[in-house]
């Protein structure tokens, strides 16, 4: 793998490793990356358009506000990474697969996508649009949940063992089979007003 700067120009980029890189409100779009590393690069307000990542790592990365609309992310790990209302929901669903560990997800959306399996390790998902999404089997591991909205959403499965500070009403998701810790049960019980000491 080599380390490369980015070149706007070319279309397809292999192997090749992307550092401190700055591309702040650039448009980026209409380009496939298979095995890149991103560290430490600035794509904040980014036009991501279009694009296809397969098998990629962001570390470390600013990637808030980028827009992400009909681009295929495939098998893509995002470490430590700054994705402050990121619209996932505006990815093509084909083969979506993302994992998240030590990362700021404020004010994402994942509205209507189907994201079975994917893991939440150690981030921060306040205020998170979850509204129809698919989470079947996926892990929230010491994940803060504050404001996070959940409705017709598919939680069978998930493990909020060690979330905290979700609001989830059973009446209006599917949670058969979803993991909680008896901490966290009060997170289950908002909707009827009940005072639990």
């Amino acid at each position: 793998m080599k380390s490369s700067q980015f070149n706007t120009e070319d279309l397809v980029f292999d192997d090749i490793i992307f550092e401190q890189v700055s591309y702040v409100e650039k448009n980026l779009s209409g380009k496939e990356f298979e095995n890149c590393i991103f560290r430490k690069c600035d794509l904040s307000k980014s036009i991501l358009a279009n694009n296809t990542f397969i098998d990629c790592r962001f570390d470390a990365c600013n990637l808030s506000m980028s827009k992400f609309n009909s681009s295929s992310l495939q098998n893509i790990e995002f470490l430590d990474c700054k994705l402050l209302g990121v619209d996932f929901s505006q990815c093509k669903d084909f083969l979506f697969e993302v994992h998240f560990d030590n990362c700021v997800l404020d004010y994402a959306v994942f509205m209507g996508k189907k994201i079975a399996n994917t893991e939440f390790i150690k981030s921060s998902l306040k205020e998170v649009n979850f509204i129809q999404a698919d989470l079947n089997s996926s892990q929230f591991d010491q994940t803060d949940l504050s404001g996070a909205v959940f409705n017709e959403t598919n939680l069978s499965g998930v493990d909020f063992r060690s979330a905290y500070n979700y609001s989830i009403d059973p009446e209006l998701n599917t949670i058969k089979k979803a993991r909680f810790s008896s901490d966290g049960l009060a997170g289950l019980l908002t909707r009827y007003q009940i005072i639990i000491d």
